[in-house]
């Protein structure tokens, strides 16, 4: 899937993807890995050594992969860069703590230059209670589209171009 998105950026059959990597929401196990429990419910590891270990397991794995698509972005060339270049990317989790459902400081990366409107190579720390849709409303408006509504937004963050 990650070098059919690839394709599908280099060849402009698209713009936007959105591409669900995991299974956190359902109860397969990770068998390649050697976890025979399902995801989810390790996840609610209740602080026990041996599911926290597999969670970690798990998610070395989906930034591997997460990292082998950025890679094959970065080496794919898009007219004076690559499509690293010219790619915004948000890259996250719907939880901050799946142990006990919490969406609060969600784990998220933004990578990719967004032709020249992002300033990378940072650590970006935002009030509590700012709203994940905030960002989203910024990623818009570096695609161009101009709406300051998006869900519970309440506008667009600060720092993210700096440029």
């Amino acid at each position: 899937m990650m070098d059919l998105q690839v394709i599908a950026f280099q060849t402009d059959m698209t713009r936007v993807i959105s591409f669900m990597l995991g299974r956190a929401g359902s109860n397969r196990p990770y068998r390649n890995l050697g976890i025979s429990d399902g995801h989810h419910s390790i996840t609610h590891h209740q602080n026990d050594p041996v599911k926290i270990a597999n969670v970690q397991k798990i998610d070395s794995y989906l930034v591997e992969n997460f990292a082998y698509f950025l890679k094959r972005l970065k080496e794919t060339p898009d007219g004076d860069g690559n499509l690293l270049d010219h790619s915004l990317i948000l890259y996250g989790s719907g939880l901050g703590d799946a142990n006990v459902h919490t969406h609060h400081e969600l784990p998220t990366a933004l990578v990719g230059g967004g032709c020249g409107q992002m300033k990378g190579g940072r650590h970006l720390k935002y009030a509590k209670d700012t709203p994940l849709n905030n960002l989203l409303v910024s990623m818009l408006h570096k695609g161009g589209v101009n709406t300051d509504n998006f869900g519970d937004a309440t506008g667009e963050l600060e720092h993210l171009s700096g440029i």
